[in-house]
């Protein structure tokens, strides 16, 4: 039997499973600088190996472009990006429409809104194929998510290194992200940091992340 099932609102577990697999115990508390991380390692890591694999398989993944030094250039990993009809999200000159909320997608939105105490109306699928898939330094700080935004991020299959770099003083820190873990940014975070996901040297299997926060449409005109 499958261990998920579909739902409207939540994510419904099997009899074996159950919601114990729901484990917000708060292992790390970073205090930046300018903003704060709070890292569950094991939010949903019993259930890790089948939202990976649901993930893969049912979002509609897609390779993308984003404009680079006057130029636009493929990006090294898979995206995909869904959420409420006017979550319209750009950045790199590049502008994303939304897809309807997979079921999902619905249902993890709902236990990160529970834990982060924020809603959110869309989420930024990012699937790492291997250790050549990578992110740049950037930070999410487009004008449509506002001063200080809320982001919750899950991360599903092989463990890739999350690096942080402060704009100004150059101070650096690099948290390893298990599988089925939640690491919620706030603060200022993204107006003083900048975060990678760096390639790697050892051959590494699939990562999925997911980044759910709210695109304020208002913002956008």
């Amino acid at each position: 039997m499958s261990a998920l099932s579909q739902t409207s609102d939540h994510l419904t577990i099997d009899s074996e499973q159950k919601l114990v697999s729901i484990e917000p115990d708060l292992s790390d508390r970073l205090a930046l600088i300018d903003g704060q991380l709070i890292y569950y390692p094991n939010f949903l890591h019993r259930l890790a190996p089948h939202l990976f694999t649901a993930l893969e398989e049912q979002l509609s993944w897609h390779q993308g472009q984003i404009k680079l030094f006057g130029k636009m250039v493929t990006i090294p990993r898979l995206q995909a990006w869904y959420g409420d009809a006017d979550a319209v999200y750009r950045y790199s000159q590049v502008a994303l429409q939304p897809q309807p909320w997979h079921w999902l997608l619905s249902g993890l939105k709902y236990h990160c809104q529970q834990v982060a105490n924020q809603r959110f109306n869309s989420v930024l699928a990012n699937f790492y194929r291997h250790q050549q898939d990578s992110m740049g330094w950037h930070s999410d700080n487009e004008k449509e998510l506002g001063q200080q935004p809320v982001i919750a991020s899950l991360s599903f299959g092989c463990e890739r290194s999350f690096c942080l770099r402060h704009n100004i003083t150059g101070e650096k820190h690099q948290l390893a992200l298990k599988s089925g873990s939640l690491l919620i940014m706030r603060g200022a975070l993204q107006q003083q940091w900048q975060h990678a996901v760096p390639k790697s040297r050892r051959p590494m299997s699939g990562r999925i992340n997911l980044t759910f926060r709210f695109i304020d449409a208002k913002l956008t005109k």
